[in-house]
């Protein structure tokens, strides 16, 4: 045999026997790097390269490839100890070609790949003096032998000095042959360093009153600032002397480091608190004020315009401490749902809303709006959420689909409403509003987390009333306030929800028949039309029965009171709109938010002309 100009000894010449050549499957094995064994107790010839594992049986023509069955041109077998197979056979199981060029037979095969030394570096970021690193073995042989040494170049457990590094393996394997080097280079880097904070003002010297601006200048070695916490960084300071601001900033990895620098104020006063917070405070957040003075501005009188609009307040008792039915009513037309309770038993509830149809034809429901706030332990946090929600579904009242249900049929209105258990303690507020024109049935049940509404209704009992809250069905819930008066010359307010000056609605508790007032209003959606609001005027809210915070839309865009924290008494102001230097016309929609405390005073106040 020749092999690639190489004469090798084969251990049988080449026979011809049945229509097919014959060469020693040893002669095979040797050229295309197989290693040949024997198993006596099956009598099969194996021969293998790490990758594919053939088996021959004498006088057999199939063959087992990775223990899968071929059949050879011809059966294999014995001559003077050596198993012969056929050239073709050979050819097809091990891709190489075959022709006869002249008198011989040639085979034609790319060579296999080269035994590798490959290894990885690990981890991906490595630091001096810190990082203890891995080498995975990666490498591999062709004819599967065992590597049984190597040679190391620039190899470190732990790399004490930054910089870049090759690190070269070399493997010899039990032929004796080596690999070529295989080299991976590494970048060893600093240990991570705290990062170091920093800030700028303005200026050095403030008046009281005068705006300071802060610029951040803290660095980070590997520029992975996560977080910058600031300690009395006001924007103003409305007493003299010298008043610290410390900024702390934390790193990726949780290296923190900090600063304090001290502002000096002087004695001149550029603007008063309140002055400061009508000139610069942005519609969303809020500034301080003095409460008592609020009671001062100009009362603005109003004749509310109610509007067909029907809306069911599901609100008593507001306290759950068992399961049962808390409103029944038969509706048709536009409704609003108010739902709003606390868990006040020691296990989880679920509410649902049950819509049945009690006609002789199917009706179909209309979902046009929902808001979903809680369940959460806050009871500002679940209705302000719910509140800023509902109002934001305004804007694609056809993304919350409907239902259709046929005659004597029950379904669950909004399951999503209900997908999360209500655990003791817990508040739950939602909003949504249904239309469809054939009266149905409406019941929000309280069961526990686990059982069927549906199925369970038929065991439940009508819980009463807590005598605190409201339930009950009220119709012309939509209320218009137009002032057509010049808003912000002076400053004015206007009350709302106090049940006054704002009067509440009157409804009727559908359970008992009783009349019912819908005290603070809650679940009416007002719409506050202003044509003339004067050049450089804050509109802002004031609470004035204690915390409050919800959203309200403000020439179609939500503001939401507050963005960062809430009012928490009459003492502070909530800014939701800054007219320009020019008159505008301002039309603000929104619902009084559950959890919340009233009344509430809509504030038009002047800006200050600014001072240099």
């Amino acid at each position: 045999m020749i092999h690639n100009g190489e004469q090798v000894q084969a251990a049988q010449p080449i026979i011809f026997k049945d229509g097919a050549s014959f060469a020693p499957l040893t002669g095979f094995a040797k050229v295309f790097g197989y290693k040949t064994s024997y198993i006596p107790e099956t009598k099969e010839s194996i021969a293998t390269n790490g990758e594919i594992e053939y088996r021959f049986v004498p006088g057999s023509a199939v063959i087992k490839v990775n223990g899968e069955e071929v059949t050879s041109s011809g059966p294999v077998h014995i001559l003077n100890g050596s198993l012969m197979v056929p050239i073709r056979t050979w050819s097809q199981l091990s891709g190489a070609t075959l022709s006869l060029v002249g008198g011989d037979m040639v085979l034609k095969w790319e060579d296999a790949e080269e035994a590798t030394a490959e290894f990885e570096v690990q981890p991906s970021r490595i630091y001096a003096g810190e990082t203890t690193v891995s080498y995975i073995d990666k490498a591999t042989h062709p004819k599967g032998l065992t590597f049984i040494d190597e040679l190391w170049q620039g190899r470190e457990d732990v790399f004490m000095t930054p910089g870049e590094y090759t690190i070269t393996r070399t493997l010899m394997d039990e032929e004796g042959v080596w690999t070529e080097p295989y080299s991976v280079t590494i970048k060893v880097e600093l240990p991570n360093q705290p990062p170091v904070a920093d800030f700028t003002t303005d200026k050095t010297e403030y008046r009281m009153g005068e705006k300071i601006n802060y610029t951040d200048t803290s660095t980070d070695d590997n520029d992975d600032i996560v977080d910058a916490k600031w300690t009395n960084q006001k924007n103003a300071f409305f007493e003299a002397g010298t008043h610290p601001v410390t900024l702390e900033v934390k790193d990726g990895e949780g290296l923190t480091n900090s600063i304090t620098k001290y502002i000096t104020v002087t004695n001149e006063v550029l603007y008063t608190r309140e002055e400061f917070g009508r000139i610069y405070t942005q519609p969303g957040d809020l500034y301080d004020t003095t409460g008592s003075a609020v009671l001062d501005y100009r009362s603005l009188d109003f004749t509310p315009i109610d509007q067909p609009a029907q809306m069911i307040r599901s609100n008593s008792p507001e306290t759950l401490t068992e399961p049962g039915v808390v409103y029944d009513d038969l509706v048709r037309g536009d409704t609003r749902f108010l739902i709003y309770n606390d868990n006040g038993a020691q296990r989880n509830f679920k509410i649902y809303v049950l819509a049945t149809n009690n006609n002789s034809s199917k009706v179909d429901i209309d979902i046009t709006a929902y808001g979903k706030g809680g369940p959460h332990q806050y009871s500002t946090n679940a209705g302000k959420m719910s509140t800023l929600r509902y109002l934001n579904s305004f804007a694609d009242p056809n993304s919350y689909g409907s239902l259709t249900l046929a005659p004597g049929e029950t379904k669950v209105v909004l399951p999503e409403m209900s997908d999360i258990s209500i655990k003791p303690a817990q508040v739950f507020s939602s909003y949504f509003d249904v239309s469809h024109t054939a009266n149905v049935r409406y019941r929000v049940v309280v069961v526990e987390e686990k059982d069927d509404p549906i199925q369970t209704l038929p065991m439940l009992r009508n819980l009463p009333v807590d005598n605190k809250h409201t339930r009950g069905t009220f119709t012309a819930a939509d209320r218009v306030i137009e002032l057509n008066q010049l808003l912000g010359a002076d400053e004015s307010r206007l009350v709302i929800g106090d049940g006054k000056i704002d009067n509440y609605l009157y409804g009727i508790d559908a359970m008992t028949g009783n009349l019912m007032l819908n005290i603070g209003n809650f679940g009416v959606i007002y719409k506050l039309v202003l044509p003339r609001v004067a050049p450089n005027t804050v509109i802002g809210l004031n609470a004035r029965g204690g915390h409050y915070t919800g959203g309200f839309i403000v020439n179609g865009e939500m503001v939401e009171v507050t963005k960062y924290s809430i009012l928490k008494d009459s003492n502070q102001v909530g800014v939701l709109h800054r007219t320009g230097n020019t008159e505008e016309k301002v039309e603000i929609l929104f619902t009084l938010a559950s959890g919340s405390n009233l009344p509430i005073n809509m504030v038009f106040l002047p800006i200050p002309a600014e001072r240099p």
